[in-house]
């Protein structure tokens, strides 16, 4: 029986565009901590009284923030466009760890997806159905006595991490005045970037894990 027969999709073309955006997504994340390093050391100059002239603090913190304000702008539109790409990813995988043979799992396409915007529920049903996924794909015949694989439980670290870090920030950067507690959130900042790049790179492990496991299959029975 043949691939299409059987209604499975191969998702070589989805898969590159989400390594390629997963990839960009680092890159912004590296130069975000390029400037957040820049901005602490302004601050610091701010705080140790190094500015002699008015004008040019206020011509430097000006230029600081419209360079923050433009990663920030280009993160979140690389963020959206990834994140729809990826749970495409996920629904598709969904669907094709059922046409490999998986029966019974307890999540559909649907809601491998839908967890991730129920509020509590998001925090650990994204990461049961992500997991099904990886035992569906990796042993469609039997999939309830495989084996996960080990970088799952990282991957939801990071993921959860990186989001608590991104509320905390925001929370932060809300109430900060003084320059100590801007240089607080300037911190944080810092480290939700470097999350975000071990999120990145581990989500780049889990989706060429699930898709070349997949495709393996898909061949073997084609």
């Amino acid at each position: 029986m043949s691939q299409e027969d059987k209604g499975f999709i191969n998702q070589e073309s989805l898969t590159k565009w989400v390594r390629w955006f997963l990839y960009i997504q680092i890159a912004i994340a590296i130069v975000s901590l390029i400037s957040g390093n820049m901005e602490y050391q302004l601050l610091t100059a701010y705080e140790n009284g190094v500015y002699t002239s008015q004008e040019q603090a206020v011509a430097d913190g000006e230029a600081n923030d419209a360079r923050q304000r433009i990663i920030a702008i280009a993160y979140l539109a690389v963020f959206i466009i990834s994140g729809i790409m990826i749970l495409k990813w996920i629904y598709r995988a969904n669907y094709n760890a059922r046409q490999l043979g998986a029966e019974d799992m307890k999540f559909t396409p649907g809601w491998s997806v839908g967890w991730y915007f129920i509020p509590i529920f998001t925090l650990w049903k994204p990461y049961q159905a992500m997991k099904e996924i990886w035992k569906a794909s990796s042993n469609p015949d039997n999939w309830s006595e495989a084996k996960a694989s080990p970088i799952l439980p990282w991957w939801w670290f990071f993921w959860l991490v990186n989001n608590f870090l991104g509320q905390a920030v925001m929370r932060m950067s809300l109430r900060a005045e003084e320059i100590p507690e801007l240089k607080a959130v300037n911190i944080v900042y810092q480290a939700s970037d470097v999350l975000s790049i071990g999120l990145a790179l581990i989500t780049l492990a889990l989706v060429n894990g699930i898709y070349q496991i997949q495709v393996a299959h898909a061949n073997s029975h084609s």
